[in-house]
């Protein structure tokens, strides 16, 4: 296995996907909210083609799918899912990559008025003597999760020049809308994606390795006010932003994500729309444990019902939705094979697993829900969804290594 020519090919991938702005936007609700992720779909499928898998697809939402054959007598059934969006934190769409190579640990001007400073991102010294791919200072990265997919492509490129080598049935699954809500996971075609179980890439440092997330719902408060002029207000004029104050007020302000870490769960007010007479307030709910996030949704329920009977006049509902599940409640007897399996190449490979409850969810969070349990491993990058993202050559290598070693299936014991 030749490193320097695989990381030359892993890179190739990475520069020729982050070369198509594909940013999700959440005021679309159509699956894909974007053309660039149908053109990076496009992309994708030829480059699919030109690696002799099978059953490639493009469906109306975007989702990219095909099947690699097994070779040999290889039984599993093993699927790969990655995300063609990235974030939109109101940065350019347009990411232009720069390789610092042999990096030096000196601070960097990414561009004139953007500084990647070690003091602030002190993680970075740990790859000195490394060739890194940091931004422009105008965009994220886009690791997140392009570097997935480059690693992913470069797997299969790779299984294609060593016909010699076995390896699983695989199925792969490129999906868009992850960032705005896991939509485009929900439009796989799962009658083309049977799988034993299934991997996302979509982590960060070296070593990160996830099997747990959190519980996810949002939730929309809706109030209704009564309008009047001032000069008769008195008695009669029912403001919803005041309303909406009230209700926000019985929250636990201990209970924000700006004052929680680990396995502490949140309800997050991240937007209000208001005018006179009708406002709307968008809520996030998480948590790992089950039992505190359906307590979550309940105490909503029940401050929404105190402030119905407080202001009468008033047209006030809430409606809450699940939006993902913790992977962790659908392992089982059955698939915990998937976990164990990449801790055996994590030791193999002689990387330290670093096994931290996700606060957030995967495309893996919305699959286990169905019946497929897809726990989570290291693309290599850090600062995801930041102009100061980078992304250390040798760790996306050393991921590509993972994600090869699954794809063998072999018995290491």
């Amino acid at each position: 296995m030749n490193e320097k020519v695989i990381k030359e090919k892993l890179v190739e991938y990475f520069l020729r996907y982050v070369a198509i702005p594909s940013q999700s936007n959440d005021r679309n609700l159509q699956v894909p909210s974007s053309d660039g992720q149908l053109a990076l779909g496009k992309a994708l499928a030829a480059d699919l083609k030109k690696l002799d898998l099978e059953d490639i697809s493009i469906n109306q939402y975007g989702v990219v799918q095909a099947r690699l054959p097994k070779r040999g007598d290889k039984t599993k059934k093993l699927g790969w899912v990655a995300h063609l969006d990235t974030v939109d934190v109101g940065l350019s769409d347009e990411i232009h990559p720069q390789i610092i190579k042999a990096y030096d640990g000196k601070d960097i001007n990414l561009r004139r008025d953007v500084v990647f400073s070690t003091k602030d991102n002190p993680e970075v010294l740990s790859y000195i003597g490394d060739d890194i791919i940091f931004t422009d200072g105008s965009s994220v990265l886009g690791a997140d999760n392009k570097a997935a997919i480059a690693n992913i492509m470069t797997a299969l490129w790779f299984l294609k020049e060593n016909p010699d080598i076995d390896h699983a049935e695989i199925y792969i699954a490129f999906v868009p809308d992850e960032e705005i809500g896991l939509r485009g996971s929900r439009k796989i075609d799962f009658d083309k994606f049977k799988v034993d179980y299934a991997y996302t890439i979509d982590c960060c440092e070296l070593g990160e390795l996830i099997y747990e997330t959190f519980n996810a719902a949002s939730g929309t408060l809706k109030i209704k006010g009564v309008p009047a002029h001032p000069m008769s207000a008195k008695g009669n004029l029912v403001n919803p932003i005041m309303i909406a104050h009230d209700f926000i007020a019985m929250l636990d302000r201990a209970k924000m994500p700006e004052n929680t870490e680990n396995r502490e769960g949140y309800v997050w007010v991240t937007d209000i729309n208001s005018d006179v007479l009708n406002l709307s307030l968008e809520l996030n709910i998480r948590n790992h444990s089950r039992e505190k996030f359906e307590a979550s949704k309940d105490y909503l329920y029940k401050i929404t019902e105190i402030i119905k009977e407080r202001y009468k006049k008033a047209e006030i509902e809430i409606e809450i939705k699940d939006v993902y599940a913790n992977i962790a409640d659908s392992m089982d007897e059955g698939n915990k094979i998937a976990v164990e399996r990449l801790r055996e190449i994590f030791d193999r490979l002689g990387i330290e697993p670093k096994i931290i409850p996700m606060r957030g969810g995967t495309d893996g969070s919305f699959l286990s829900t169905v019946g497929i349990f897809t726990p989570n491993y290291f693309t290599g990058a850090h600062n995801f969804h930041s102009n100061k993202e980078f992304l250390p050559i040798s760790s996306l290598y050393k991921s590509f290594l993972v994600t090869l070693e699954l794809m063998k299936d072999r018995d290491y014991i």
